[in-house]
């Protein structure tokens, strides 16, 4: 019997269990805020794909209260050490942010800019070795130049969210957010210069690595 696509998301998460204590404690904040995070299972997606190519300077466009940030700054730890930019327009996401990566013990790790994330990748040096984009996604099309510049060939763009709950699926979905992922998904695949593919983890990850 074929399985459904809930049934190969709660396997996803059996297999993406760990003990980290400030990680779990945000994933229960994340519960009961009903809060947006990568989860679990995305996490350890980042993080294996971080350690893959040996990522030292990793961009967060759209970043939460850090969460993913740590994903990220343990697997750049883990390389040898380097940067990961921490990037969000609301003060209060800024605050906890901090306050999570300093208990966790990565403030060395991170560096955190507040503000619009497409804006600060374009005054931040690069070349990166990921680029994570989490940012509203009808701004996912426009992004997509900036991060090429920013991005070192042999590097990946990781872009959350392009399942987008399902709503790529309805045609008669033209919201903004919905036509973002859509044309974003459709840059990628008629740009020579990427090969990509989407992971079906959570809300759906594509992991693009650029190759010239």
């Amino acid at each position: 019997m074929p399985a459904t696509y809930d049934q190969i998301q709660e396997y996803h998460l059996q297999l993406s269990r760990h003990e980290d204590p400030v990680l779990l404690r945000m994933e229960e904040e994340a519960r009961q805020e009903r809060f947006p995070i990568i989860g679990p299972a995305s996490g350890k997606l980042c993080h294996l794909l971080a350690r893959a190519i040996g990522a030292r300077r990793v961009f967060e466009l759209g970043s939460g209260y850090g969460y993913s940030t740590l994903w990220f700054a343990r697997a750049v730890r883990e390389n040898g050490g380097g940067v990961v930019h921490h990037t969000v327009w609301d003060e209060e996401l800024h605050r906890r942010a901090r306050a999570n990566v300093t208990e966790a013990g990565y403030e060395d790790t991170v560096q955190f800019h507040l503000g619009e994330a497409v804006q600060a990748l374009r005054e931040t040096e690069g070349p990166f070795d990921i680029i994570f984009n989490d940012i509203d996604k009808n701004g996912y099309p426009a992004s997509l130049p900036v991060m090429k510049e920013k991005l070192r060939v042999g590097g990946l763009i990781l872009i959350d969210n392009m399942i987008w709950h399902g709503a790529i699926f309805d045609p008669s979905d033209r919201s903004p957010d919905t036509e973002g992922v859509r044309e974003f998904t459709q840059l990628l695949q008629s740009d020579p210069d990427f090969l990509f593919q989407l992971v079906p983890v959570r809300d759906g990850i594509i992991a693009a690595l650029r190759v010239a």
